[in-house]
């Protein structure tokens, strides 16, 4: 394996026009001094080009610098404040009413009830300004919301929105990252486990601030303090550890309690502060005096400088020593205890940039063996890889596609068949993966084609034009089994979120939004209307908001407890106990 030499902030651009058109608009008003400005798009792009859009960006394939006025001076950049070290944010462990900024508190107490293939909405939790609920039951017609949940919601900004959430292997703990950097960890309430019909309820557990922006001043770039994913360590002591990631850096946290502190020390006094050793006469033994129960985060380890484009995805190896971290296109293997090395084990960068037909777009460890991972790109393909075959995996062992029928080719197919996600089933034996329209389950043993496909939401398929004018073709959709890998849930537009039965072959589609969820009462499926003449429960395809979307959800291991994050909202939701 090659160890990762530490390389420079670098964006990558994969040619597309109406790339090239947006980030040269982008420049221009911002009044950018690069050289790119005035460059045309390469010309081996075709208009059909899949790599239109990767989430990265224009200084790799850069052409040959054509003549052009002379640019406007870039503004100096202001310096960003360093973070101060060896601190951590500590708040209480249990947190009464959450405030919103206005001050007024949001209770946090949620009521339950719910039977097979129904779902009732247990808590909607405002990340990271406030937590507010909804309690449902289905008798009751009159809506009863605390006040906090009618607030009106417009100071929400794009830092509050959810990038991940993730449960804990326990399901104890649920975090969140947001697009401002930080983390929100909730808990379950200890005394709901045992009664039914408030076993879903959770409360802030701990906040604290994962990543700050950054800025690159050898390459201009800016590097986003959004969190792109989160994995949580399993439990070895009282302390809980996770991994969180931005776009360059990976951090180890630790998350650990303390109801006690010592007292009696003799070279300091109670403030903390050096007594003048002559002024000791007497020794006294230090003790510890029980404190409020705080929450302390703290960083552990910081694993940086080891990518060059931006990560999407990281994953907790089977042994619990190591971890792979993925960007566009190489993945890195670290070990917990180093930070300043790692080591290269997929590397799909060719020679010559403009040879660069896919990227990098998700990748995963086995769940019970340790050599094997599996990643997948922008062309729709899957490729299992085993570490005891070779040290570096350029060379697959297994290679999953799906042949494309050529009736269906249209300038669209590279970019939706691009996969956004994959999972490995908690067996291991199956892979999940999710495209622009599709979920698909792959069975390990037969790569020719996937042994079950499930169309989220077809009725798009008309609207490819205008969702690729609005970029929403782009989003990036993510996908989880339940825990027995009975069931997948996946994310649409409209704040609707899919559930398939592989069992049944049924599935239902659900919405996350207070507007159209009566209180106390059971989701009621919706149903989207794509011609003729719409029923009364139906919603037109022209109607549908594709600014709401729910693009990150979360599964229970054990039971059914799901939550869905749809803009600075989180819902949890719980199937009705009988």
């Amino acid at each position: 394996m090659r160890p990762t030499a530490v390389k420079s902030n670098r964006s990558l651009c994969l040619g597309h026009h109406r790339c090239w058109e947006r980030v040269l608009g982008l420049l221009t008003r911002l009044g950018g001094a690069s050289p790119l400005m005035h460059q045309p798009p390469p010309a081996s792009c075709s208009s059909s080009c899949e790599c239109a859009r990767v989430g990265v960006r224009v200084s790799a394939l850069a052409p040959a610098a054509a003549p052009c006025p002379a640019p406007r001076q870039l503004p100096c950049p202001r310096l960003p404040e360093p973070p101060s070290r060896g601190t951590s944010t500590l708040i209480p462990a249990r947190l009464g009413p959450w405030c919103s900024p206005t001050g007024s508190p949001a209770p946090l107490s949620c009521e339950t009830g719910c039977g097979e293939g129904s779902w009732i909405l247990v808590c909607r939790l405002l990340v990271p300004t406030q937590v507010s609920l909804l309690s449902m039951e289905e008798d009751i017609d009159t809506r009863k919301i605390n006040n906090s949940f009618l607030r009106d919601h417009s100071y929400a900004t794009e830092a509050d929105i959810i990038s991940t959430v993730e449960f804990n292997h326990t399901g104890e703990l649920l975090a969140t990252g947001d697009k401002g950097g930080r983390v929100v960890i909730f808990q379950r309430e200890q005394e709901s486990k045992n009664q039914v019909h408030r076993r879903g309820e959770y409360n802030v557990y701990s906040t604290f601030q994962s990543h700050e922006p950054e800025f690159d001043y050898l390459k201009s770039l800016e590097i986003e303090e959004k969190i792109n994913k989160i994995r949580w360590l399993p439990q070895q002591n009282a302390a809980y550890f996770l991994l969180s990631t931005n776009d360059k850096t990976v951090k180890l946290w630790k998350v650990s309690e303390r109801d006690k502190r010592p007292e009696g020390y003799n070279l300091k006094d109670e403030e903390g502060r050096l007594r003048d050793p002559a002024t000791i006469t007497t020794l006294r033994v230090p003790v510890l005096r029980p404190m409020d129960l705080m929450v302390e985060a703290t960083p552990r380890r910081v694993f940086a400088n080891a990518h060059t484009y931006h990560i999407n995805s990281i994953s907790v190896n089977s042994d619990y020593e190591t971890y792979m971290s993925a960007d566009d296109l190489r993945i890195n293997l670290w070990n917990f205890e180093i930070t300043n090395q790692s080591f290269n084990i997929v590397d799909i960068k060719p020679a010559n940039m403009e040879e660069l037909t896919e990227v990098i777009t998700a990748a995963e460890f086995h769940p019970h063996h340790c050599n094997t991972f599996v990643y997948s790109s922008s062309k729709g393909t899957i490729r299992l890889c085993d570490m005891r075959a070779s040290a570096l995996c350029d060379r697959h062992t297994k290679f999953f596609e799906e042949p494309e029928d050529p009736s269906n080719r249209s300038f669209f197919s590279e970019i939706i068949s691009s996969i956004s996600d994959v999972k490995f089933s908690h067996s291991g034996r199956y892979i999940m993966t999710r495209d622009y329209l599709t979920v698909k389950v792959w069975d390990l043993n037969m790569e020719n084609r996937p042994i079950e496909t499930y169309q989220v939401h077809d009725y798009l398929r008309s609207k490819l034009c205008s969702l690729y004018e609005n970029d929403c073709i782009f989003d990036k959709f993510e996908c989880v089994w339940n825990g027995s890998d009975s069931v997948i849930m996946t994310g649409s537009y409209n704040n609707f979120f899919r559930m398939f039965d592989r069992n049944t072959k049924r599935d239902v589609t659900l919405e996350a939004s207070r507007e159209n969820s009566k209180p106390r009462a059971i989701l009621k499926p919706r149903k989207v209307c794509v011609g003729g003449k719409r029923r009364k429960d139906e919603i037109s395809v022209d109607s549908l908001d594709f600014s709401k979307k729910i693009l990150h959800t979360a599964w229970h291991p054990s039971e059914n407890i799901i939550a869905v994050a749809a803009t600075n909202n989180l819902y949890i939701f719980q199937d009705k106990v009988n």
